[in-house]
């Protein structure tokens, strides 16, 4: 497909032609994207995929997202929706093979020992936990990217953190 002059085609998509602005945006908020879906995922090339997906889909609507007061906000909700698709559809999957192969267990991801907690924790814990303390988000950038109110976040947050507290007092007991 040819494009008009000044737009790219992208995976059969016409998008207009990417900026310095967006090179600049991507090189400053991928890392952190990245990190985030990361510790939602548990398993580094998966959000790294994941976050690839969240900023094609940003850079086909960078010429609107760019005048949004936060587009950060916008890449990195996208990012957690999708990573939060991909974390259910991988919870089905594993399902269906413990079914299917009840004998063999699944290997687990290594990680470092930290995200390996936080990784225990129940789905909406452990994003607002890695959305706070791991992306360093206030509790309404939190809320905003969960798409929940913010007294919801911190419900998420206090229970996140006990149940860190939990899990950390037997990982050591487990040491002694």
């Amino acid at each position: 497909m040819h494009a008009p002059a000044g737009w790219v085609v992208l995976e059969g998509a016409r998008v207009a032609d990417a900026s310095g602005d967006y090179d600049d945006f991507f090189r400053t908020h991928y890392p952190r994207v990245v990190r985030v879906v990361h510790g939602v995922l548990g398993d580094r090339a998966r959000a790294e995929e994941v976050s690839q997906e969240a900023f094609v889909r940003l850079y086909q609507r960078w010429s609107r997202v760019s005048a949004y007061d936060r587009p950060d906000a916008w890449v990195r909700r996208v990012a957690v929706r999708l990573a939060v698709r991909v974390a259910r559809r991988d919870g089905l999957r594993t399902t269906l093979e413990r079914r299917a192969d009840a004998g063999t267990q699944r290997r687990e991801v290594e990680t470092d020992a930290d995200l390996h907690l936080i990784g225990r924790l129940p789905r909406n814990q452990r994003l607002a936990i890695v959305l706070h303390y791991v992306d360093d988000l206030a509790v309404p950038d939190v809320a905003a990217a969960m798409g929940c109110a913010e007294a919801t976040v911190r419900v998420h947050l206090h229970r996140g953190r006990r149940r860190l507290a939990e899990l950390m007092s037997w990982e050591e007991q487990a040491r002694e």
